[in-house]
């Protein structure tokens, strides 16, 4: 019974990744098609599907719908940079509110660890979200490309520690009353963080990519809390999804207020991604972990790589020769 739910469970997860890695060659013919053929509900119905399967993988890789939204749909789908970003906060926004008040009544989140946290970064997404939006996009499409493959690198080399050793707290966290009691299935134990200052400078850089790329910030909140500051790792997954929360809808507010927030984007993107967590948790139970990590690190690279490309083959692109004088003049003549 266990081996057929597991086989099955793998069947599910390959086909997912199929259909994913598919996605990409439907949208390409489908862009190749001439404007006037395409119905205006084949890219929001396509979307639904892809972030479907996205909702799966990233429950299954334990990431953020932002990190593979942004890259993937901004990499394949013919909608602006600008209202990919938008939508991905609103993504990684929808999963920390969901998550965010379980995780406090667990006591799981910690609210002393995230306040002076979510102070700094969320003032730096707001200055991420703004300076974003003044960029031209293929400047935005090279960094996000750049930003990918580093995060691709972060996961593959990054370890975990689930009880750091902080022999002292440092004088700003004694000052805060940045501490708590963990109660783990087989301990209890006092916490306490070091390295308090530059952590929350680590914070203002990852604040601004926040807002900039729209990617949330789960994928190195975690590693700063838990390597560089010391809290434990569980503490360091439940504050970092409560600190989306507060993060992205700082950064979101920049995008709905340039008008960078369209319905018939995020609709879709909002329930392909809530329909596929729900599916993500039951195949979790019975998927490999192992194939898991490597397939999320195998589409983020593909999509950071093609991120990347679509940023240097903008960059180069020839710009347009302006109009001659005697052509200006032939056409105020008509």
């Amino acid at each position: 019974m266990k081996e057929s739910r597991l086989k099955r469970g793998k069947g599910v997860a390959f086909a997912a990744l199929a259909l994913l890695l598919a996605s990409p060659v439907v949208s390409w013919a489908a862009a190749a098609a001439p404007a006037d053929t395409t119905a205006w509900w084949v890219w929001p119905l396509l979307l639904l599907v892809v972030t479907f399967v996205m909702g799966i993988i990233a429950v299954l890789g334990g990431v953020g719908g932002g990190v593979l939204y942004v890259p993937i749909i901004g990499g394949f789908f013919p909608f602006h940079i600008d209202f990919v970003r938008g939508a991905g906060l609103l993504v990684a926004l929808s999963g920390a509110l969901a998550a965010g008040p379980g995780l406090l009544k667990a006591n799981l989140a910690s609210l002393r660890l995230s306040i002076p946290v979510a102070l700094v970064a969320s003032s730096c997404a707001i200055v991420g979200a703004m300076f974003g939006l003044a960029l031209p996009a293929y400047i935005v499409k090279l960094l996000l490309g750049v930003t990918i493959l580093g995060i691709v690198v972060i996961m593959f080399t990054a370890k975990k520690s689930d009880y750091p050793d902080v022999p002292k707290a440092d004088a700003l966290s004694t000052a805060l009353g940045i501490y708590g009691i963990y109660q783990a299935p087989d301990k209890t134990m006092n916490w306490q963080i070091h390295r308090t200052i530059p952590g929350l400078l680590t914070f203002i850089i990852i604040g601004i990519m926040a807002g900039m790329f729209g990617l949330g910030a789960g994928w190195a909140n975690v590693p700063v809390l838990n390597l560089m500051m010391g809290a434990p790792l569980k503490i360091s997954v439940a504050t970092s999804k409560f600190l989306l929360s507060i993060t992205d809808t700082s950064a979101a507010w920049v995008y709905l207020n340039n008008g960078a927030v369209i319905p018939m984007l995020v609709a879709p993107s909002l329930i392909g991604i809530m329909l596929g967590s729900f599916v993500g948790v039951r195949i979790l139970k019975v998927a490999k972990p192992s194939f898991i990590r490597w397939m999320v690190i195998g589409i983020l690279a593909f999509a950071g790589s093609k991120s990347l490309y679509d940023g240097i083959k903008a960059m180069n692109a020839p710009t347009p020769a302006p109009a001659s004088h005697h052509t200006q003049e032939a056409s105020h003549a008509k």
